[in-house]
């Protein structure tokens, strides 16, 4: 009998200590709420205006600048290396002549012409590289044109269908129009 008492006591003792930890844990997990953010998240985010483009001041150089229309991974890491900018510098830690460095790098890029977005232009031939509003317009210009000379892209474009080759039966369905497969009626 007194094995079976202290077993019965040993086992109120473990639901106990069980029930203790519970406790504990979720004590814990309100403090971590309730505790106030770090102050890195307290602080105001600084936006600074680089190409037109609000880029988060929190962000570093080399990602910052991909925020930027017409800016991608491989033309931000080479305005990094040429202007000899690290990439772990906060955008935040800029000053407006670095800024303005960076502005002129973006507006004029002295990279390879294969990084360029604007390559043997129909209109003048150059390659160019172009941001921002002036990279909307051309690309705009562009769906125009193809649309005007009535190409096989441009009849896409205007029939609202995928233009690179997609397969349509599945996908790039309009909403509002009951389209599906029809079962064949049975006899």
């Amino acid at each position: 009998m007194a094995e079976k008492q202290t077993k019965k006591e040993q086992d109120k003792k473990s639901d106990q200590k069980t029930a203790q930890k519970q406790q504990d844990k979720k004590a814990e997990k309100e403090k971590k709420q309730a505790k106030p953010q770090p102050e890195k998240e307290m602080l105001e985010e600084s936006l600074v205006r680089i190409a037109g483009y609000d880029v988060p001041g929190s962000r570093n150089l080399y990602t910052g600048l991909t925020r930027v229309k017409g800016v991608s991974w491989s033309i931000s890491n080479a305005a990094c290396l040429k202007l000899g900018f690290p990439k772990s510098k906060k955008i935040s830690e800029l000053t407006k002549d670095e800024i303005l460095k960076i502005e002129q790098f973006l507006k004029n890029p002295d990279i390879q012409d294969y990084l360029k977005n604007r390559r043997f232009d129909l209109e003048t031939g150059e390659t160019k590289h172009h941001i921002g509003a002036d990279l909307d317009m051309k690309k705009d210009f562009d769906i125009r044109r193809m649309k005007k000379i009535r190409s096989y892209k441009g009849i896409r474009h205007t029939a609202g269908q995928p233009v690179r080759g997609q397969r349509t039966r599945a996908h790039f369905r309009k909403v509002g129009k009951a389209v599906g497969v029809k079962r064949s009626s049975k006899k």
